[in-house]
């Protein structure tokens, strides 16, 4: 079995930023490039982790960051 996801390094890490999609504004805390995939056909996207003011932690597209 082949590992699930992997880091991906990002300019704005541990930076304040908004996911344009949900309008939340936290801290970008991890880039990753993860198999969504529930199936056997493997299918990797790349996510971006956003702690948010009550300290829970948003997954969103990458291409959604933008720094605040």
């Amino acid at each position: 079995m082949t590992e699930r996801y992997a880091y991906v390094p990002h300019r704005l890490l541990r930076r304040r930023v908004r996911d344009v999609a949900s309008g939340v504004e936290g801290e970008l805390m991890a880039v990753v490039n993860e198999n969504v995939s529930a199936t056997g056909i493997e299918h990797w996207v790349e996510l971006a982790y956003i702690r948010g003011p009550s300290g829970r932690e948003i997954s969103t597209a990458v291409g959604n960051v933008e720094a605040v």
